[in-house]
């Protein structure tokens, strides 16, 4: 049996050796990938997100503009229940509509008040009802609102990156659908290497970042390194 000794500086050296090779992008094989070379430029329907209908819910902000009705134009905020209240219409339950519906909804209402060929504008002012929270090693973790369309990249961006400790391969994001709980585990690192699709994230999503005991470990060795009364060593034995 044969014994090596490193000094511990000599270990620091190699790791950081490794850690400074050049890394090798790996996409999944219907991407193309240039290497070293520039991007094709976009064309304009890419430099815009496709939007998703927005579904007003508690909180928000409507702008109704009843042309020609003063007194039925005004903004209003939904209240915790997601409803609104209005002149001629009373309350009316607007939680899960999108704009383009309760526009439909309050001509039809204000027709059967009475109101000849009611002409309806609704704008969302404040959009506060659809958040995504992001918990866990990331470096601000919160709730955020989801403005548009984001994918699971945006969103740990959006809390500003994963934080010092991140298990990177153990994000999970948790989902209701139909009133069932479903979990995906992703691997960030993959996405980011382009191995898999970065994942569209929706409303109420819950996205948890993973901890990696073993690198605060490492940490906390280096931290306690100085204070050692004798040199620290790494044994290797064949």
């Amino acid at each position: 049996m044969n014994s090596r000794v490193f000094s511990f500086g000599v270990l620091i050296v190699a790791l950081t050796a490794s850690s400074c090779a050049s890394p090798r992008f790996e996409g999944r094989p219907d991407l193309t990938v240039f290497d070293n070379k520039p991007l094709p430029e976009p064309v304009r329907q890419d430099l815009v997100i496709p939007s998703r209908p927005y579904v007003i819910g508690p909180s928000d902000q409507l702008s109704i503009d009843v042309f020609g009705i003063d007194e039925l134009s005004k903004n209003v905020t939904v209240d915790l229940t997601g409803q609104i209240a209005l002149p001629l219409v009373g309350s009316l339950k607007v939680s899960g509509m999108t704009a383009d519906e309760l526009t439909a909804d309050l001509v039809s209402r204000l027709r059967r008040a009475y109101v000849r060929k009611p002409q309806v504008t609704v704008n969302i002012v404040t959009a506060a009802s659809q958040v995504i929270t992001v918990d866990g090693s990331v470096t601000t973790p919160g709730i955020y609102p989801l403005l548009g369309r984001m994918s699971l990249m945006r969103a740990i961006a959006r809390a500003s990156g994963t934080s010092e400790f991140a298990r990177e391969n153990y994000v999970v994001v948790f989902r209701n659908v139909n009133s069932k709980r479903y979990a995906a585990l992703y691997d960030l690192r993959a996405i980011r290497q382009g191995i898999y699709e970065d994942p569209e994230i929706f409303s109420n999503d819950v996205i948890y970042v993973g901890d990696d005991p073993a690198r605060r470990l490492f940490r906390d060795v280096i931290a306690a390194a100085p204070l050692l009364s004798a040199p620290l060593i790494y044994l290797v034995t064949q």
